[in-house]
């Protein structure tokens, strides 16, 4: 290669070349595509055949294999390419313990230091047993070597970039230029600290979202009975927005959705209800109308029992009759038997049901410790028992219903950064409506991201065909899509998102992976509340 073209090349590699390595070095966050395009910069400054990028394993005993080309052979493997890199990883060390100073790349590590090689085959410093062994099964020949370590800003080597067969100007390989082995000196420290911070991010986003896993797991063990809700919600959410990302057609088809955004959407997905941290587990939990602490049907059980003996004091002393005693010990195993069918919440609570409990509430009556004759149920215990439907009173509602301003507070107050900024509005709108009759802040759908609508439905999707929950079975596919079309009519939810759900099938893949196979009934599209065909007779993507 001829002085004066080469430094042509040289000088055009650090006008247009370096320019464009320091954009990727700043703004690529794929460390594959980071790797690869320092690789292939150097590969064309140097004009050489191949190259290859080993990083030093966490334990620092191996190098790793990460990127292998070969513009001769024709190979490709790790970085962008798809494929697994086939050759096992280079130990640093021999059996003995001692550092492996005979493979160039070892030695290079060892060293700290840039091996330049013009002709391995008439090297007598290093072991290049392996390499010739394999040029003899390739057919090919490795002549000069171009050995750098890669040193981040702490000045620690986390891998090793070589370059193999520098050529002329007559495509005949030749030693690499010094002038050369400087460029690429630099530009390995600078890949280097590129890759330290790229991976330094990727391990804060790893922590972080671990650190959310601490949360969903503290929530779990709270409720047992919602320990998957924190985990399907946003897969599910995922999954819709996924669809409407694909689907061509509706008033939704423009929607876009970057890698970046399904981060987002994942993370305030995961985020979506760790308000529930300060809800109490026994209003999370109440499977019952009598649950606080424990399921106060216990307490009434107790109490028929005291009301059954006093009944029979009366029958010893005369004060009644046996067919009288009989009578009203069959009326009150009946009564008791309605509060505890009340007490599950399966039915809905009519007028004349309200009556009732109301009646048996001042029909009998107990003497405690203290000698006080008390009525047979408590307020508290006539209000709860009450409940028109559900378990819980108007009170456990506004608890349970806190927990998103909770969210929303806690969300609020964290310093997110751009790429995470949304998290507080995906995560705090779960809850709300598209007519403004949802809560905390009675949003309408204009107001509210397509992603919130997103979890909006799937936060009530996973709800209905959840099979954990204390208070109910999970209801099958069938009618769960039912009450969500219902749903739709009513503007509760996102009629566009509704018909994606049902065009892509969102449901079907939601219950493959999540429902056990006996909720999983057959689904007539056309029978579901509020269904509208799509636009179009072709298959829709998905």
């Amino acid at each position: 290669m001829s002085q004066q073209t080469h430094s042509d090349r040289l000088r055009g590699f650090l006008d247009v070349g370096l320019l464009e390595i320091g954009i990727a070095l700043s703004s690529e966050k794929d460390t594959n595509v980071l790797l690869e395009s320092i690789l292939v910069s150097l590969m064309n400054l140097t004009n050489c055949e191949g190259g290859t990028i080993y990083l030093v394993d966490q334990a620092k005993q191996n190098l790793k294999f990460e990127i292998l080309r070969n513009k001769v052979l024709n190979v490709h493997q790790g970085g962008t390419s798809g494929k697994r890199v086939t050759i096992p990883n280079l130990p640093l060390y021999n059996p003995d313990g001692s550092p492996d100073l005979a493979k160039v790349v070892c030695s290079s590590y060892h060293l700290n230091s840039t091996v330049n090689i013009d002709d391995a085959y008439n090297n007598l410093d290093y072991d290049f047993s392996g390499t010739k062994k394999m040029d003899t099964m390739l057919h090919y020949h490795s002549q000069s070597f171009l050995t750098v370590p890669m040193r981040d800003h702490e000045s620690e080597i986390i891998g090793i970039l070589q370059l193999i067969n520098s050529k002329d100007d007559d495509q005949k390989v030749a030693p690499f230029p010094l002038d050369s082995q400087t460029v690429v000196e630099s530009l390995a420290s600078q890949a280097a600290i590129a890759l330290t911070n790229r991976l330094l991010i990727n391990r804060l986003e790893e922590l972080f979202e671990s650190f959310i896993g601490i949360i969903n797991g503290a929530i779990d063990d709270k409720s047992p009975y919602t320990a998957g809700h924190c985990g399907r919600v946003p897969e599910l959410t995922l999954m819709i927005a996924d669809a409407v990302n694909d689907v061509k057609v509706g008033p939704l088809c423009d929607f876009n959705m970057t890698e970046e955004d399904r981060h987002e959407l994942k993370i305030a997905g995961l985020l979506h209800d760790c308000g529930k941290i300060t809800t109490p587990v026994h209003i999370v939990d109440k499977a019952t109308k009598l649950e606080a602490i424990f399921d106060r049907i216990a307490l009434i059980e107790s109490r028929v029992e005291l009301v059954m003996r006093d009944l029979e004091i009366k029958q010893l002393k005369g004060e009644m009759d046996q067919a009288s005693l009989k009578s009203k010990q069959e009326k009150l195993k009946d009564d008791f038997a309605f509060i505890s069918k009340t007490n599950i919440g399966g039915e809905f609570m009519s007028d004349d049901h309200l009556n009732r409990i109301r009646s048996i509430a001042n029909e009998y009556s107990w003497t405690n410790m203290s000698g006080e004759s008390l009525p047979f149920l408590s307020d508290d215990e006539v209000k709860n028992l009450s409940i028109r439907a559900g378990t819980l009173t108007d009170e456990d509602r506004q608890v349970i219903n806190h927990h998103i301003e909770v969210t929303i507070t806690m969300l609020e107050k964290l310093p997110w950064p751009k790429h995470l900024r949304n998290v507080p509005e995906y995560a705090g709108g779960h809850h709300e409506r598209m007519d403004g009759k949802g809560y905390p802040r009675g949003l309408t759908r204009d107001q509210m991201s397509v992603q919130a609508r997103c979890m909006a439905i799937a936060d009530i999707f996973e709800a209905l065909t959840a099979s954990d929950r204390p208070y109910k079975k999970g209801k099958m596919l069938s009618e769960s899509l039912a009450i969500l079309g219902k749903m739709k009519l009513g503007s509760h939810i996102d009629p566009d998102l509704f018909d994606v759900f049902i065009w892509e099938r969102v449901y079907e893949k939601y219950a493959r992976q999540f429902l056990p196979k006996e909720q999983i009934d057959e689904v007539d599209v056309a029978k579901i509340p509020g269904y509208n065909p799509p636009p179009i007779k072709e298959k829709l993507a998905g």
